[in-house]
C-alpha cells in the first residue's frame, strides 16, 4: 500500500514511517505542515493518507481541511485522520460527506500497532475506522434522541458497527450468533428510522450521519 503521511512531530513522524514500512507499506511522501499536504496527495495519488488533524502553521484543523479538499479532488481517497483528543466536530465533518474510506483515530491508538494497521487496512479498503473513544463520545453526548430507545445490547452492537466491524466480528466480540447480530442491527435501524442495508460501510456511515445530526 502506498501512503502519504502528514505529521508535524518529528519523533512520531519517523515512528510512523518505520511502522508502515516494517508492515510492508510504502511511504510515498511525508508532509510536515498543512500547506504541504494537498500537493503531496495530488502528486502521488496514494492508496491511503494518514493525516494529523492539527498541523502548522496554525495548529488548528489544517490536516482535516486538507483531507476534505483532497477528497473533493480525488474522489474516494481513503483518509485516516489522527487526533490527540476526541473532537466531535472533526469526526462529524469528516463523516459528513457520507463517503466510504474514512477513519478517525486518537494518537494513542497508534501505539497499539495491530489496531492501527488494521484500521488503516479497513480504511484503504473503503471501510470506516472510528476510535472506540470517539464512538463512545458520539453515543453518550446525544440526549433526548431515539438512541434512548435502544436496549443495552443494541447500543453495544451499534458501537461496534460504528467502529467499522462486520457482523462476524461483532458476534465474536459479544459471544452471540451472527443471526442475533442481524436481528439487533435490524432493530437499531428500525428505532433510529434508518433504512436497513446489507452494506457494512454504508450502514455505519448512515448511523453516524444520524448521530452527528441528531
Amino acid at each position: 500500500m502506498r501512503v502519504v503521511l502528514a505529521e508535524d512531530n518529528a519523533l512520531l513522524r519517523e515512528g510512523l514511517v518505520l511502522l508502515l514500512t516494517s508492515a510492508g507499506h510504502e511511504v510515498a511522501a511525508v508532509a510536515g505542515s498543512g500547506p504541504e499536504i494537498l500537493p503531496a496527495l495530488l502528486e502521488h495519488r496514494p492508496d491511503a493518507a494518514v493525516l494529523d488533524v492539527r498541523m502548522p502553521p496554525g495548529f488548528r484543523d489544517e490536516g482535516l481541511r486538507a483531507a476534505l479538499e483532497a477528497r473533493e479532488k480525488i474522489p474516494g481517497l481513503p483518509v485516516l485522520v489522527l487526533s490527540q483528543y476526541v473532537e466531535e466536530s472533526y469526526a462529524a465533518e469528516l463523516l459528513g460527506g457520507g463517503a466510504n474510506g474514512v477513519g478517525y483515530l486518537l494518537k494513542d491508538r497508534v501505539g497499539r500497532v495491530d489496531e492501527f494497521l488494521d484500521a488503516l487496512q479497513r480504511v484503504a479498503g473503503g471501510g470506516t475506522a472510528l476510535d472506540p473513544e470517539v464512538v463512545t463520545e458520539l453515543l453518550t453526548r446525544r440526549k433526548d434522541s431515539p438512541l434512548d430507545q435502544l436496549t443495552p445490547r443494541e447500543r453495544e452492537v451499534l458501537k461496534l458497527m460504528a467502529e467499522g466491524h462486520d457482523n462476524t466480528t461483532i458476534a465474536g466480540t459479544l459471544v452471540i450468533t451472527e443471526r442475533s447480530v442481524s436481528k439487533h442491527i435490524g432493530n437499531v435501524f428500525l428505532k433510529l428510522g434508518l433504512p436497513p442495508s446489507d452494506s457494512g460501510h454504508r450502514r455505519v456511515l448512515a448511523v453516524l450521519a444520524y448521530l452527528n445530526n441528531a
